[in-house]
């Protein structure tokens, strides 16, 4: 008798030991569910970046670094020059990611997807998508600018807001935003491509 109620003792232990055991992976199981969720979510509120270097054009020793970072529908572009001469120069988004010319010409013209007339950012008169403006340099050739706005996308499918395949051209001078179609802004100094 003794004996059996050892047997039916060890039974019942093992099948509590089991069904604890069962329980512990159903709730790892619901855990890792949480976690998925957790980066569904996370994935949603995706950040991309593109990083690249500018290079100098037209006999000129401008160089620099342009990085664009776009999070919840916002596009944030920073863009730091050295080897400048001192005062105002445009920076405007070009065409084409081909910096091979010289001259920087291979680029195009200004990215204008909309076909309006060349302007100063947002103004009524219209703009071009790629009309950035303009940007102080120091006294040591070192110049930065930083520009937002929801009218650009890092790859996205909209050939209108779009801008990975197209370049960022440095002027020697001004954008004086009214002669057509790019400003007057002279030479192109440093070029670099939007490149994924």
């Amino acid at each position: 008798m003794k004996t059996l109620q050892l047997v039916v003792l060890t039974f019942l232990s093992i099948t509590m030991l089991n069904c604890k055991g069962e329980k512990k992976e159903a709730t790892d199981q619901e855990n890792s569910t949480e976690t998925t969720k957790t980066s569904t979510k996370n994935e949603e509120g995706i950040v991309k970046t593109i990083a690249f270097n500018l290079e100098p054009k037209s006999d000129s020793k401008v160089s620099g670094n342009v990085t664009f970072t776009e999070a919840d529908g916002m596009v944030n572009m920073v863009a730091e020059l050295t080897g400048l001469s001192e005062g105002e120069h445009a920076i405007h988004i070009h065409e084409k990611a081909d910096c091979s010319s010289a001259d920087g010409k291979s680029t195009g013209g200004h990215w204008n997807p909309t076909m309006e007339a060349h302007g100063k950012w947002g103004a009524k008169e219209g703009y071009h998508k790629g009309d950035i403006g303009n940007f102080k340099a120091d006294p040591e050739g070192n110049g930065n600018i930083t520009f937002a706005t929801t009218e650009w996308c890092i790859g996205c499918d909209d050939e209108k807001k779009n801008i990975v395949g197209k370049a960022i051209i440095v002027h020697q001078g001004i954008d004086d935003f009214t002669s057509q179609p790019s400003g007057a802004a002279g030479s192109r100094v440093s070029c670099g491509g939007i490149i994924k």
